[in-house]
C-alpha cells in the first residue's frame, strides 16, 4: 500500500512531522512517504490552474494520483488549518486526485480541547473534493509518549494510531 503523508507545519522539527516519521517507521511495509512538496507549491490562483502547470503542481498531483491514500497531520493555527495545507489542497480541486481517495486527517495540538475547528475546516475542504475520510483523529502532544529513538511508546496513543491506520486496509 502506498500512502502519502504531509505535515501541515512548515517547520522540519515540528511535532506533526515527528508524528509522521514515527508512523512511517511503525508501518514500513505500507510505504508511507512523507512529502514536503506542499510547502514548495506556488500560491494557488485559479487563472494559473491551466497548462503549462508549474512542475511542483504536476509532481504533487501525480504523487497523489498514484497513492492509495493520504495522511494529513496538521496543527491548528487561529482555529483553522495552516495556509500551506489549504494551498496544497486547492491545487487538487479541479484535477480531482482526492475523489474517492482514502484520507486520514490528523490535527495535532498541544492539549485538549484545541483542534476541533481546524478539523472541521479540513474535513469541509476534503468533503468538497469527494475524499473518503476514514476517521477524524484529534491528537494531543501532551498525551503522546516518545522513546529515545523517536518512536511512540506503546499505549493509548499508539493503539489509536494503529486503529486509524488499519482503516486504510478496509
Amino acid at each position: 500500500m502506498q500512502i502519502i503523508a504531509i505535515s501541515g507545519s512548515a517547520r522540519p522539527d515540528s511535532s506533526n512531522y515527528k508524528l509522521l516519521r514515527a508512523m512511517a517507521k511503525h508501518k514500513p511495509a505500507w510505504a508511507v512517504g512523507i512529502s514536503r512538496l506542499p510547502e514548495k507549491l506556488p500560491l494557488f490562483r485559479a487563472q494559473d490552474d491551466s497548462n503549462p502547470l508549474p512542475a511542483t503542481v504536476i509532481a504533487w498531483r501525480n504523487a497523489l494520483a498514484a497513492a492509495d491514500g493520504l495522511i494529513i497531520s496538521s496543527p491548528e493555527y487561529a482555529h483553522n488549518i495552516p495556509a500551506v495545507v489549504k494551498n496544497a489542497l486547492e491545487w487538487l480541486v479541479s484535477s480531482g486526485e482526492l475523489a474517492g481517495k482514502r484520507v486520514l486527517p490528523i490535527i495535532l495540538t498541544p492539549h485538549a480541547p484545541r483542534g476541533a475547528k481546524a478539523m472541521q475546516s479540513l474535513c469541509w475542504t476534503l468533503k468538497s473534493m469527494d475524499a473518503r475520510i476514514l476517521a477524524q483523529l484529534p491528537l494531543f502532544q501532551d498525551q503522546i509518549e516518545w522513546d529515545e529513538n523517536g518512536q511512540i511508546m506503546p499505549g493509548e496513543s499508539l493503539d489509536t494510531l494503529d486503529a486509524a491506520l488499519s482503516l486504510f486496509s478496509d
